[in-house]
């Protein structure tokens, strides 16, 4: 769930705006009318055109000059939808996720997964990883894993008001439904699934990872709230089972910047935008100075 929020904005709703007011002379059509006044096809494209057409038009431009160089395949996005479905728990859980980020139904979802994919494959091409450095990786964070439940919540108040319930020998999965604010597993008694070193944060990793199999943890603050920490299970892994996933994740984190990628090839495709008030304001944006990034912690 981390990674397939891509922001792909109203690339597609433009598109299928852009394509009416082209059609047929059909842009004084009316898509609303009412005693007040009717709203046309064409002034709809423009009003959408004002505010957001740069941006799309840059991402669309993004798109068609990755595709051209890079090929995604429909059993790579598949294997990528699947593997969301998996880590969410379910088809209702996946239902849920969609609606929550703004998509209709999963063809949406696969757009923006075919969208990631081609960055991917921009960034990390060339890059090459090592048995060494993935062996490495694997002793130090995915050799164990261990599979745990939370509770979160904003205050110790709270926090020790659910502790004291839990001692009574209340159900933890009912009651991290009850008051657990972490939206990826409230409606799922807590459960956050396997997970290896380093994917939580110091102060949850450092508990999950002493605790005994079975055994909930006393509060643990972090800067996200209080935590109750259950760990359910605990397994081994062989690295072979892991190798695919630990080469992806240090391409990744060896990637070029795709920024820099997509100029390269916008200047090879000779790119040229005969729209002059778009073209204006995609080089204005263009011009301006990019914020600075906040240092890692």
């Amino acid at each position: 769930m981390k990674k397939w929020m891509l922001s792909v904005g109203l690339t597609a709703g433009l598109i299928s705006l852009s394509a009416c007011n082209n059609a047929g002379g059909a842009d004084s059509e009316a898509i609303v009318e009412s005693k007040a006044g009717d709203i046309t096809k064409e002034q709809f494209y423009n009003k959408m055109k004002d505010q957001y057409g740069d941006q799309v038009l840059n991402q669309m431009i993004d798109e068609m000059v990755l595709e051209d160089k890079y090929k995604v395949t429909d059993k790579e996005i598949e294997k990528e939808t699947e593997k969301i479905k998996e880590e969410l728990g379910g088809e209702e859980a996946f239902k849920q996720a969609l609606e929550q980020n703004g998509l209709s139904d999963e063809k949406q979802l696969k757009e923006r997964i075919k969208s990631m994919l081609l960055n991917e494959k921009a960034a990390t091409e060339g890059v090459k990883i090592s048995e060494d450095e993935m062996k490495k990786t694997f002793e130090e964070k995915y050799k164990t894993e261990v599979k745990a439940s939370h509770i979160l919540v904003d205050d110790e108040k709270t926090a020790k008001e659910v502790q004291k319930k839990l001692n009574e020998g209340g159900d933890f999965a009912k009651l991290a439904e009850e008051y657990s604010k972490d939206p990826g597993s409230k409606s799922k008694g807590g459960d956050l699934g396997f997970f290896g070193k380093g994917a939580m944060v110091p102060e949850f990793d450092k508990v999950a990872f002493t605790l005994e199999k079975g055994k909930t943890s006393e509060l643990v603050k972090s800067e996200y709230g209080y935590h109750i920490i259950k760990v359910t299970d605990k397994r081994e892994n062989k690295f072979e089972d892991k190798k695919e996933q630990i080469e992806q994740e240090l391409k990744q984190q060896k990637a070029k910047p795709i920024t820099e990628i997509l100029e390269s090839l916008k200047k090879k495709a000779d790119v040229k935008v005969k729209d002059k008030e778009l073209k204006e304001k995609m080089e204005m944006k263009a011009e301006q100075p990019q914020m600075p990034q906040m240092p890692q912690q």
